[in-house]
């Protein structure tokens, strides 16, 4: 088994130089905490060079370089560079996550190209990948990916991390390709983001652009389970924390002090990105400096910015901005002695970086939004035996585990100027104490915790797709059924129709029985071994009209009335519905867009298949809710079907119709078919060594799984000869 790990960059990129390429650390969070995981799994990565390699030659001298490593390139070009990654996904998908609509730009040639990319990734993952390997996506670049693994080969374990805020369904829903990015996540086993918010915001999301129906954290496919989780990203805590041991560390650390002995310190380190809230940020820090100049030539704030994407215009006319406005604090407030702001526009060392962390007596973190921040906990880790103060943006998502850091509104100057100075009064012990909570907590939530709790989820969910997906009706098992079949003498086949013989239509009086449909029902009540019954939870008349002419049992309304030779019998008494129920349910009928009521005699559905996801999820428990005392009073059950409420009879379900069927007659073969939640009832009141098969999603109580409700009547007629 290996872990294949694909990212957008590998963990080194090449660099070109006179005659030959050298090799260098990646930057960015995500290189940081991956590179510096620990696991005893053959370890693989997959991803771009950071290098346009012109020929052949070049692709073969890198490509041996970095197998050493297992390190497997996918070589892009300029024109890639500029349509999938500057494109579609960094004016694109990048500002959409980010809450920065207006500067989401719509290219058809970048989402084309965003296709063909993740394809080639999924091509060089397909050289590698072998049956039981974890593949392990990471980010919004490779969004398509994950289902383009499955179509290769499904029987690997693939999970996938965004790295990044995953946006409200408002804001996702404007992407014309919404739908086929949301359906590239789902070919995972596992979805993670690095906080529950986002978790939420995907969910909606695929509910209400693919009209799926997640159960808590999970939604069940036709043919697997996909979880969906929180797992927010750790650092190398010991790394860090032990950083200022390392003597060079120690040595640029000591520097620092003596050459600021007389100064406190403010660090800020970001990537050149307008999410990062960089102009925010300075604004803050002038207005700190005009309205405290007890500060001045006390206070200077080191402004580390890595270059990222300068060329990318958005980008390129933030550096402007930023340097106007550095340039304009200082030219107004430094002077022969001191400079209020230090302005770095490069990456640092990872040893001068540590340096800066231990000595710094603040951190600001300020970002307007950011999926995690891991220069917030960096900062943490590496105050050893030092105090510290952390101002962190509540935007970011470390905000939610680091609560002792001083939280603020990144849009507000003003609370960014506040917590500056609350931040340099702050006494020595609350900055003790705050720091030890922050770094206990940060110890603990580590990058290989988090990896080894993303891993051991995969396989979790994998262990348990792999356990349901035994159960698929293969050509196996329906032989095995078959040869059954016609051994035995004597046979009960029970058959729901909506969502087994019969698709779902938006409106249930649509689901009329097709000539298929009756033609399968004859040709199984034609042999006289055979005693077929529909058992259904529409109403007798419905049944009558549609299939009364068949030589077939019906059972309507989940048990409450049965068909015999002489007619319909009515297993309940009757009774006049309760006026107080009718009026709350017509109440959610007008107050519910596209829901609608349906009255039988022994039955009241309301039904809500065409209603938005994201309104059923809030009406679903009012209704109930509602519905409890009136129902109780009258000893009443309210059930949850598929899309449906329903109030009915108790003593009446389709496995009491189980019962009467087996009451007085013996079978040497039973077969049971059906899609929904009520067909559960019929699964478990049958004997054991009864053929039960679940239509549709996935189940643990049926013996068997049809993936297809198109599936049935083929399967059916085969049974019965017809094929």
């Amino acid at each position: 088994m290996k872990l294949i790990i694909i990212s957008n960059r590998l963990p080194v990129k090449a660099i070109k130089t006179k005659g030959s390429f050298r090799f260098s650390r990646s930057e960015g969070g995500l290189t940081t905490g991956l590179d510096s995981l620990d696991t005893e799994i053959e370890r693989h990565w997959i991803g771009w060079p950071g290098v346009d390699a012109k020929n052949e030659e070049d692709k073969e001298v890198i490509t041996q370089h970095l197998l050493e490593k297992n390190l497997h390139p996918v070589f892009l070009s300029k024109k890639d560079i500029k349509e999938y990654y500057e494109g579609y996904s960094n004016s694109k998908i990048w500002p959409m996550c980010h809450y920065f609509f207006t500067l989401i730009q719509h290219e058809s040639s970048h989402w084309d190209s965003y296709q063909k990319v993740n394809q080639m990734f999924a091509q060089a993952a397909k050289k590698i990948m072998e049956p039981g390997d974890i593949v392990w996506v990471q980010d919004y670049q490779l969004m398509l990916l994950p289902k383009m693994l499955r179509d290769i080969n499904p029987a690997v374990s693939i999970g996938y991390f965004h790295h990044i805020p995953f946006p409200s369904y408002e804001l996702f829903r404007v992407l014309p390709e919404r739908a086929e990015l949301l359906t590239g996540l789902l070919g995972a086993d596992l979805i993670a983001f690095h906080t529950y918010e986002y978790m939420r915001h995907f969910i909606s999301a695929s509910e209400r652009v693919l009209d799926m129906s997640f159960d808590l954290d999970e939604v069940r496919l036709r043919d697997r389970i996909v979880r969906v989780d929180a797992l927010p990203m750790g650092i190398n805590f010991d790394l860090y924390y032990d950083s200022i041991l390392n003597p060079k560390v120690d040595r640029i650390a000591h520097k620092l002090k003596k050459d600021y002995k007389d100064h406190k310190i403010i660090l800020s380190v970001d990537r050149l990105d307008y999410s990062k809230g960089i102009l925010h940020r300075l604004k803050g820090f002038a207005q700190f400096l005009e309205n405290n100049p007890k500060y001045w030539n006390k206070v200077s704030l080191f402004m580390i910015i890595v270059p990222s994407r300068d060329n990318v215009e958005s980008y390129s006319g933030l550096k402007t901005k930023i340097d106007e406005t550095i340039g304009s604090i200082n030219g107004i407030y430094s002077n022969m002695n001191w400079t209020p702001v230090h302005y770095f526009y490069h990456g640092f060392s990872f040893e001068e970086l540590c340096a800066m962390y231990h000595v710094a007596d603040i951190a600001l973190v300020t970002p307007l939004r950011d999926g995690m921040n891991l220069v917030a906990k960096e900062y943490i880790a590496a105050k050893r035996d030092t105090n510290g103060v952390l101002i962190l943006s509540e935007m970011a998502g470390a905000s939610i585990e680091l609560i002792d850091a001083l939280i603020i509104n990144p849009n507000d100057s003003t609370q960014i100027e506040m917590a500056i100075v609350r931040a340099l009064e702050m006494p020595e012990s609350e900055q003790r104490e705050r720091m030890k909570w922050m770094q206990k907590r940060v110890s603990k939530q580590t990058v290989n915790k988090w990896a080894g709790d993303f891993i051991r989820d995969l396989k979790s969910i994998r262990e348990r797709n792999l356990s349901l997906f035994s159960k698929i009706l293969s050509k196996e098992y329906e032989v095995e059924i078959k040869v059954a079949y016609e051994k035995t003498k004597r046979r009960l086949i029970i058959l729901d129709y909506d969502g087994t013989l019969s698709p779902f239509m938006p409106k249930p009086e649509d689901a009329v029985p097709t000539e298929e449909i009756l033609e399968t029902l004859r040709l199984l009540a034609s042999d006289k071994k055979n005693h077929v019954v529909i058992s259904s939870g529409r109403d007798h008349n419905t049944l009558e009209k549609w299939l009364g002419g068949i030589d077939i049992g019906l059972a309507a309304e989940h048990g409450a009335f049965h068909k015999e030779s002489s007619g319909w019998v009515k297993n309940s008494p009757p009774k006049e519905w309760e006026e107080e129920i009718l009026q709350v349910l017509q109440q959610f009928v007008e107050k519910t867009p596209r829901s609608s009521l349906e009255i039988k005699e022994t039955a009241l559905v309301w039904h809500y298949r065409k209603v938005d996801t994201w309104l059923a999820s809030i009406r679903v428990p009012q209704l109930i809710q509602a519905l409890i005392s009136p129902c109780t009073r009258e000893h009443l059950q309210i059930m949850k079907g598929n899309k449906i409420v329903e109030i009915k009879y108790p003593q009446f379900t389709k496995g009491s119709e189980v019962n009467r069927l087996l009451k007085d007659k013996e079978y040497d073969f039973i077969m049971a078919m059906g899609d929904d939640v009520t067909d559960e009832d019929m699964f478990n009141a049958l004997p054991l060594g009864s053929y039960t098969i679940k239509i549709g999603t996935l189940s643990e109580s049926a013996r068997f799984n049809l993936l297809n409700q198109t599936d049935t009547l083929p399967f059916l007629r085969r049974m019965a000869g017809g094929e």
